[in-house]
């Protein structure tokens, strides 16, 4: 069996982030691999809307996004608006939105070290959300090399296989 490893890209913006998600996606990778974290900027989202922006559509209507997440907990993940206390509102879409649900307590960084991402890494990750940053996280047991190709390609920086 494949090692499983995370990928992760740094883009400025939702919509460069939008455009890797939906190049992940042709290239073979699943919706259950991919997932996204960003600052929530409104854009008139709230939670239940799951068909605010373009990332939603590419993302699905949520059901595969909250498949095996479970409870309300799901539905608000699938939605994509998370309240981290003491970070305020995110955007987060994907496997992680399930574990930034469970660990809100410990802020985005816990959430990201809770998803398996070492904690110096995570620290600096969320403070790149905080500077207005989205990351493309990628779980896979796939070729990393091809998804972290993809990320450079769409614009990412900082990015690193793990």
């Amino acid at each position: 069996m494949a090692k499983t490893r995370t990928v992760i890209g740094v883009f400025s913006s939702e919509d460069r982030a939008e455009k890797a998600v939906g190049e992940l996606r042709h290239s073979g990778f699943s919706d259950n691999e991919i997932s996204v974290v960003g600052p929530d900027r409104g854009k008139g989202r709230q939670h239940g809307d799951t068909g605010a922006t373009m990332m939603h559509q590419q993302l699905g209507d949520g059901a595969t996004w909250g498949a095996g997440i479970g409870g309300a907990a799901g539905l608000l993940a699938s939605a994509g608006a998370l309240a981290i206390p003491g970070f305020g509102p995110i955007l987060a879409l994907g496997p992680l939105a399930a574990t930034l649900t469970g660990a809100a307590g410990g802020g985005l960084a816990g959430g990201l070290v809770d998803f398996g991402i070492p904690e110096q890494q995570s620290r600096e990750y969320e403070r790149k959300v905080k500077e207005g940053n989205f990351l493309t996280v990628l779980k896979t047991a796939g070729d990393a090399d091809r998804a972290a190709k993809c990320l450079r390609d769409e614009g990412a920086s900082d990015v690193r296989i793990d």
